[in-house]
């Protein structure tokens, strides 16, 4: 019988493990799960949209704890020429300290701009202004393949393997932006982030441990 006992509630910690790791691949998008920072959050049917508003903003997912893995979700914003910059803030220690992947849609199939579509910044300071300026090429790209039109529901994978971070659209075998990130802080929250003067919607948010 405690042979038996043992076997139990090694299967039942067992199964525990496997069910929260389930329940840890999708995100449920409630109010209840983020905190705003300079941004009104609205939650509709499993998205959620932030409002415009001067300087950055990001919605942070409540007591998550991110080090390497897959960061899954699927983006929208609008083809407003600089009005437009919606992504994923990671490793976030604090509203001013966070790695980012972002993307200005407007520049997607804009063929003098489009090599700006895809950024990777690292705050504090190593904002895109800075990076452009000084690693020209480097931590921005184009958007490959191309969503269009450029105001539609489009796919991101983010691949981290600290320092490492690749960047893919749409499901493609080969990254838009390949980078080694720029901070020390190697795990922290993750946070759906819009730039200054932006609005943006997400959605489906998956995040997938090695």
């Amino acid at each position: 019988m405690r042979t038996l006992f043992k076997i139990s509630f090694i299967l039942a910690g067992t199964f525990g493990r496997l069910l929260a790791q389930s329940e840890a691949g999708t995100v449920s998008i409630h109010a209840e799960r983020f905190t705003e920072f300079n941004r009104k959050a609205s939650f509709t049917d499993g998205e959620v949209h932030l409002n415009k508003k001067e300087d950055y903003g990001v919605l942070w997912l409540n007591d998550s704890s991110f080090a390497n893995g897959i960061l899954e979700l699927e983006l929208k914003g609008t083809a407003i020429p600089g009005q437009s910059f919606v992504g994923l803030a990671f490793h976030g220690r604090d509203n001013t300290t966070f790695d980012a992947v972002y993307f200005r849609p407007f520049n997607f199939r804009n063929p003098e701009r489009k090599g700006h579509s895809v950024q990777y910044i690292s705050l504090p300071g190593n904002d895109w202004e800075k990076l452009r300026e000084k690693f020209p090429g480097r931590y921005e790209n184009a958007a490959n393949p191309v969503p269009d039109p450029a105001d539609s529901w489009f796919h991101v994978r983010i691949v981290v393997n600290y320092p490492e971070v690749k960047v893919y659209i749409n499901n493609a075998s080969e990254p838009a932006l390949q980078v080694e990130q720029l901070s020390s802080q190697r795990q922290g929250r993750i946070g759906f982030w819009v730039g200054n003067g932006s609005e943006g919607w997400f959605r489906n948010l998956r995040i997938i441990y090695p």
